[in-house]
């Protein structure tokens, strides 16, 4: 399943997400979600203890000025590969 993070981390649930992300899944993070990209921060150690892969949208990270900001642990993914993991995963699920 393809979790996709649309809203900042502090409006999140993502203890949730969590619990339903497992290690053949991947989770996206793009419009405000991309705050949980941030090294060091709180969303980071949360989700970086999830199996799923964790990728960011270039683009939203570029639009919020945050590109030089994100963590390594976080594959950064442009709008093409945005829509290679909407093929992988027919089943997606919104946070």
């Amino acid at each position: 399943m393809l979790h996709t993070l649309l809203h900042s981390p502090a409006y999140s649930d993502l203890e949730t997400l969590l619990l339903m992300a497992g290690a053949d899944d991947d989770i996206l993070l793009l419009q405000d979600g991309v705050l949980a990209a941030l090294a060091g921060s709180r969303a980071l150690q949360q989700l970086s203890g999830c199996a799923a892969a964790l990728w960011v949208l270039e683009e939203d990270l570029r639009a919020r000025g945050l590109t030089g900001q994100i963590s390594t642990n976080v594959r950064p993914v442009d709008y093409t590969g945005f829509v290679a993991l909407t093929v992988k995963h027919p089943q997606q699920m919104t946070w």
